[in-house]
């Protein structure tokens, strides 16, 4: 099999897969534990997080610093496109920030494979916040690189 190649066929298994992948970055994901995102739900191409915008995260104008929610909505991207076990690092992104956002907001990125062609990816984030209101959009270009986030025989 080669190693640019998902290793499952699809359904309960490549959910399940997803899920361990998801998984398995998560615990070595230093930044994101540290920054206090949670991983709410990964599957094939699809992945969702969140984040409690703390006082830390403020920028001089006392709006959430537009660093952090690039990351999270860069560390969402990494989820989704690592969920077909397959490593997967990013080629290129850009994001647009729409609106502020204030201190003790939480902000949910989801991230949604566009295209998944050979070894290369595009994949959109919408970042909102409680309200429902899309404060961000980015879009991140993935490429496969050898391995597998989670072992296989």
């Amino acid at each position: 099999m080669s190693a640019f190649q998902p290793t499952l066929a699809g359904g309960a298994d490549a959910e399940r897969l997803a899920q361990a992948a998801g998984k398995a970055m998560y615990s070595v994901d230093r930044c994101s534990q540290w920054l206090g995102l949670q991983l709410q739900e990964i599957r094939p191409g699809y992945a969702r997080m969140t984040m409690e915008v703390r006082d830390d995260f403020l920028n001089g104008h006392n709006i959430c610093h537009g660093g952090l929610i690039f990351t999270l909505a860069d560390s969402t991207f990494a989820f989704a496109c690592n969920s077909h076990n397959i490593n997967t690092v990013a080629a290129g992104c850009a994001i647009e920030f729409l609106k502020p956002v204030h201190r003790g907001d939480t902000l949910t990125a989801e991230a949604t494979e566009q295209v998944l062609s050979g070894r290369h990816g595009v994949y959109d984030i919408r970042v909102t916040n409680r309200a429902g209101e899309t404060v961000a959009m980015f879009r991140g270009k993935s490429a496969q690189i050898k391995g597998h986030v989670v072992p296989v025989e």
